[in-house]
């Protein structure tokens, strides 16, 4: 029998007593979080395997440079001979090392639900429509000052399996390369005051309260662009006390 909301939320709350109770700062989850069914059976239990000649990972992987990536795929609005249907916004922020430097060069991807909250993509069968002039993907290269910037639209909410009635927060899905495929990291970033908060056991996962707010957007009314979209600013802390949660492991 599938556990209900308030099954997860008792399993949260008492996660979140047991966290404070430690008196520990932890900026990562456990891997193994109870009201994330699905983390109990995903996360590796077994030691990594060491890699002898890291290079030659990169023989058999995927390639990506200055020429792989243009202007325009930063823009997720226009990548179809339509305008997509929903709230459209700038979503911009810096990516920064452990001591506020700016990590330039950084190939930056996103992807997303449409603004009814379904995927492009075969396995999501929400009862939602699609929208055929939004596939709810991008990318970017970080400039000098370690900025990224993606026009998009606001993604809506969407159910998922976890338990009765769940329900996911609106969220941005970022990934980072380094300098590397094996050097990959994913993280969401999720917009301010989003009543789901409260109730999704991937966000509060994270259970120390100044990591989780890190995952959240801050609005930026001088981000906003007259007449054509609202802006939202999110910087990336790659490494450190004030690092961005990323699900490492998941």
């Amino acid at each position: 029998m599938s556990p209900t909301q308030q099954d997860i939320s008792q399993e949260i709350a008492q996660q979140a007593r047991t966290h404070a109770e430690t008196g520990v700062v932890s900026h990562h989850p456990s891997r193994g979080y109870a009201p994330y069914r699905s983390s109990l059976l995903r996360h590796p239990v077994r030691p990594l395997v060491v890699v002898k000649d890291p290079e030659a990972v990169e023989l058999t992987g995927p390639a990506f440079g200055v020429t792989d990536v243009t202007e325009s795929d930063a823009d997720l609005t226009r990548r179809h001979t339509g305008e997509p249907l929903g709230e459209r916004i700038t979503v911009t922020g810096r990516v920064l090392d452990r001591a506020g430097r700016p990590v330039r060069g950084q190939l930056v991807e996103v992807w997303q639900a449409n603004a009814a909250g379904r995927y492009a993509h075969q396995r999501d069968q929400h009862h939602a429509p699609l929208d055929p002039n939004f596939t709810g993907a991008g990318r970017c290269l970080t400039d000098d000052q370690g900025s990224y910037r993606f026009t998009t639209i606001k993604p809506g909410a969407y159910p998922w399996r976890n338990h009765t009635n769940a329900w996911r927060p609106a969220h941005i899905h970022f990934s980072l390369f380094g300098t590397a495929f094996t050097q990959r990291l994913v993280t969401q970033m999720y917009f301010p005051g989003d009543p789901l908060f409260p109730y999704d056991p991937i966000l509060q996962s994270v259970t120390d309260d100044a990591a989780r707010a890190r995952l959240v957007a801050a609005y930026d009314h001088d981000l906003s662009v007259p007449e054509w979209s609202l802006g939202y600013r999110w910087d990336i802390v790659l490494d450190g006390p004030a690092a961005t949660w990323t699900e490492e492991g998941r």
